[in-house]
């Protein structure tokens, strides 16, 4: 038995959903710059057990995109997606963990007096529970339609709160970066069960929603973005170079003169 509440979605909202995870799973110059400004925030919140901070640091966080964008790949069988979301996850995890590393060593470096303090913000993401998986089945399941659904997109930022992806990698680089495997091992698989249980959740939403009929429109959208990516990493548009303006005055030139009588 099929439930309405996800057959009633129109092909268009599909189509932006597909454009958007694969936008926001390539591995664009500001992703990586609000991820790491996220990751500073959490780790410094952390440290400082301030709540607030590490709530601000979930909201301009882009981790749940690069997750649900493999679940996108599995449902509608394109290895390409499956592979650059992968890729662009692996990416976003290293740079958070060093931007911890960073963050905290600059704030207790070694032969510091002040040794780091196990607050109990830190102490939270270093004690895996049930619920922590549960919690991420919830989270994703809600991420997942809330992405599809346009009117439901403004509950996104309250789903990355709940489902709390970059506090946890804040903390295994506030671990390694104090040696302490404990802290690093307990931190690490709170992230690992959360990433889980999002891409677990967002495969079944998406296959219920029955994605795989739109599996064409990702090749144009995969095309468009590596375009895109292209085009930044260039740094500068595509405008002709000085021999192709150079080739194309000439053509004119003899264009004109093939006028006159």
């Amino acid at each position: 038995m099929r439930i309405a509440v996800f057959d009633n979605i129109k092909a268009e909202q599909k189509k932006d959903a597909i454009s958007l995870l694969v936008t926001h799973s390539t591995r664009f110059q500001d992703f990586l710059l609000m991820l790491i400004l996220s990751l500073i925030m959490a780790t410094i919140g952390l440290l400082m057990n301030n709540v607030a901070i590490i709530i601000g640091s979930m909201l301009i966080a882009p981790v749940l995109y690069p997750i649900m964008g493999i679940s996108m790949g599995i449902v509608i069988v394109d290895k390409k997606m499956i592979f650059r979301s992968i890729q662009t996850f692996a990416q976003m995890s290293f740079l958070g963990v060093v931007t911890a590393i960073v963050v905290t060593l600059f704030m207790y470096a070694p032969g510091m007096e002040t040794g780091l303090e196990l607050t109990p913000e830190l102490l939270l993401r270093i004690r895996p529970h049930i619920s922590d998986i549960a919690i991420a089945i919830v989270a994703g399941l809600a991420a997942s339609f809330a992405l599809v659904k346009p009117s439901l997109n403004a509950t996104l930022p309250g789903v990355a709160i709940s489902v709390a992806l970059v506090p946890p990698l804040a903390v295994v680089g506030i671990g390694i970066a104090t040696l302490n495997l404990h802290i690093t091992s307990g931190a690490l698989s709170i992230f690992l069960l959360n990433t889980l249980g999002i891409l677990v959740a967002s495969v079944v939403t998406f296959s219920i929603m029955n994605f795989y009929a739109k599996r064409d429109i990702v090749k144009v959208e995969i095309k468009k973005e590596d375009q895109a990516l292209e085009k930044e990493l260039n740094g500068r548009p595509n405008t002709p170079t000085a021999k192709q303006k150079n080739n194309i005055k000439k053509k004119s030139a003899l264009a004109q003169k093939g006028k006159k009588p």
